[in-house]
């Protein structure tokens, strides 16, 4: 057998062939670099009190955030087509160009439109990205390698989204730019990568111009089924993103990781902990790469043990499993009861995350395999748009711990009388009313009540319930839930969608 027909997949053994490897390589490389930062940008963007941070609003991060889903997961239904027909290596080593770009320019810039534009570049070079290495799996992979092949995927992905987050957490440690200026060296070793392997043909028409790729696009996206399923799917992406998205700035106000700190002060590298106004605390980056960890340990062993179980119908438990985790993680300040929640969702996110580019990969019609596998990013585009929007507002009038210690000035101290001020209700006045921005509130009230900084967070905990933020996240993924049991029914019937 040739090296040749090895690399492509084409064979019949078992082997997945050293294209498959170099490619998965790639891929943690590139998922490194963008977890490592994704998990503290937020911290970074709009965190009231952090050092060095740009101190947005919640909302102006929801709009980042909001169109950054749009450009990353929205832009790859075009670009999957294009990834088939122009190449898949030309379209990797582009996108790697422009994502270096974003990070620097997320490293330098300080305004709001500037600091976007950097999001915005990588975010198109990840929607480049994203087809060209995932097309050029598809082309490794036949259907009786296809649930081991995704499996150990997703798996080399959360290797590298598993050491992103302590590696960024040291480098803020050092200065936010590093964060970014580092992340731009690691995935810029996917220009050396491109050398390790042979270029994959996705046997697309190579004559079709630009305008006839993208009338193929959008021929296959309006068939009613695949319509469907994505919106489902989108409810469930909203709710999941949030839990990177939201959960870094909630863990960062809300949980107190401090016995956790207590009970693993031995073993934690320094490097995983910082000194708080309640005490020292485990980063939130580290608490969240609990996630990545699991599924780095259980997902192969999971993906073998599911592979025959009806993809559609495995994707359905884990989005229960998921949602329960979302509530279980949200609706609470202990740092221990939120990593059990972050457990119930690493296993949700495993039933359903590796079966979604297993679905679309074998549905697609050969040539189009790139393209079909830009289509599983759409639910994630409209899902993280509209749960972006609709964070950025909870979280900035009803969830925020700087803004709940403004509304306490206003609502439950003299402090209006004293100023001979007043304040309509509306987030957008309180500054103006009591006297104190987002960067001065909670300290300002913590000296003002004479408190420590636990009993004030417990105090605004009590006083104004902003766990119920997860509310309304939750029961959209409960819809979605119905809506994929209603979808899974209907499937039955339909020999080429029940996989």
């Amino acid at each position: 057998m040739s090296n040749a027909t090895t690399d492509q997949g084409q064979s019949a053994s078992s082997k997945l062939g050293r294209a498959f490897w170099m490619l998965c390589t790639m891929e943690m490389w590139e998922r490194l670099a963008y977890y490592g930062m994704r998990v503290v940008v937020g911290v970074y963007i709009a965190q009231a009190d952090e050092p060095g941070g740009l101190h947005f609003t919640q909302e102006q991060r929801g709009s980042i955030f909001a169109w950054w889903f749009v450009f990353q997961s929205v832009l790859p239904t075009f670009t999957g087509g294009l990834a088939d027909r122009y190449g898949y290596k030309k379209t990797i080593a582009f996108s790697v160009a422009l994502k270096v770009v974003g990070y620097v320019l997320m490293a330098e810039m300080r305004e709001y439109w500037s600091f976007f534009l950097g999001t915005m570049l990588l975010a198109t070079g990840t929607a480049l990205f994203k087809p060209g290495i995932q097309g050029s799996l598809a082309q490794t992979l036949d259907e009786g390698k296809s649930s081991k092949g995704w499996g150990i995927f997703y798996w080399l992905v959360n290797v590298g989204a598993m050491i992103g987050p302590p590696l960024a957490g040291y480098l803020r440690g050092e200065g936010w730019s590093w964060v970014f200026y580092g992340c731009a060296g690691i995935v810029s070793l996917n220009f050396l990568m491109l050398f390790t392997y042979k270029e994959l043909d996705s046997g697309s028409d190579k004559d079709q111009d630009f305008f006839e790729v993208m009338r193929v696009t959008f021929r296959n996206l309006f068939e009613a089924r695949l319509v469907a399923f994505l919106l489902i799917m989108s409810g469930f992406w909203l709710m999941m993103y949030q839990l990177w998205d939201l959960h870094p700035l909630f863990i960062t106000d809300w949980i107190d990781s401090g016995p956790v700190y207590e009970a693993l002060s031995g073993i934690l590298p320094e490097s995983w902990v910082e000194a708080k106004e309640r005490g020292t605390q485990v980063k939130q980056e580290n608490l969240l790469n609990l996630n990545a960890a699991l599924i780095v340990l259980f997902v192969v062993p999971l993906s073998i043990a599911v592979r025959k179980i009806k993809t559609l119908t495995a994707m359905l438990g884990g989005m229960v499993v998921a949602t329960v985790g979302i509530l279980v993680a949200g609706l609470t300040q202990s740092g221990w009861v939120f990593l059990l929640g972050v457990v119930f969702f690493s296993f949700g996110e495993m039933f359903t995350g590796p079966k979604k580019n297993e679905y679309l990969g074998l549905i697609a019609p050969p040539g189009k395999k790139g393209l079909y596998l830009g289509y599983v990013n759409i639910p994630v585009g409209i899902g993280g748009f509209v749960g972006s929007k609709l964070a950025g507002w909870l979280y900035g009038h009803n969830g925020e711990k700087a803004v709940l210690a403004q509304k306490y000035f206003a609502e439950h101290t003299e402090r209006l009388a004293e100023l001979g001020t007043t304040w309509n209700g509306d987030v957008e006045g309180l500054e103006a009313a009591v006297g104190y921005d987002r960067t001065q509130a909670y300290a300002a009230l913590c000296e003002h009540l004479g408190k420590s900084g636990q009993e004030v967070t417990d105090l605004l905990w009590q006083t104004y319930s902003p766990y119920e933020i997860w509310y309304p996240i939750a029961i959209i993924g409960v819809v979605s839930i119905f809506a994929l049991l209603a979808y899974n029914r209907a499937a039955r019937g339909w020999a080429d969608m029940n996989k």
